[in-house]
């Protein structure tokens, strides 16, 4: 049988990974917020308007946007992963390496809170792309 974490260390998983969920949605919020923000100050909302401004402003502003959008992507996906690794305590299988079935140190655990690989197995994957 393979080796596992007690309950009472995946209960110590579980709230650290619930209390980083909380921060990403709020940062997941803020960024948001700032995607809706973005270009507020002109007096229409219209693209036209944007460009009435200036036009570097409306670059500047577009940039910013797409910036916006890449890192809410990104927050997504890693609340995604971490909502993946709470099946994976629920499951009692956290912590445990997809690829040799051994339990990956706690340390790693705690610091890659959706870490699904050993450092060793993780090493060997990147060097086989």
């Amino acid at each position: 049988m393979a080796k596992k974490y007690s309950k009472a260390k995946l209960k110590q998983f579980r709230i650290s990974i619930e209390k980083r969920m909380e921060e990403i949605a709020e940062d997941m919020g803020d960024i948001h917020e700032g995607i809706l923000d973005n270009g507020n100050d002109s007096e229409g909302s219209s693209q036209e308007s944007v460009f009435s401004v200036h036009m570097a402003d409306a670059g500047t502003d577009s940039h910013e946007r797409e910036k916006n959008f890449l890192f809410l992507s990104r927050e997504d996906s890693y609340y995604r992963n971490l909502e993946n690794a709470l099946e994976r305590i629920d499951s009692e299988a956290f912590g445990v390496c997809q690829i040799c079935g051994e339990l990956i140190p706690e340390e790693r655990m705690m610091e890659v809170l959706n870490a699904t690989k050993c450092v060793d197995c993780k090493t060997r994957d990147k060097l086989n792309l």
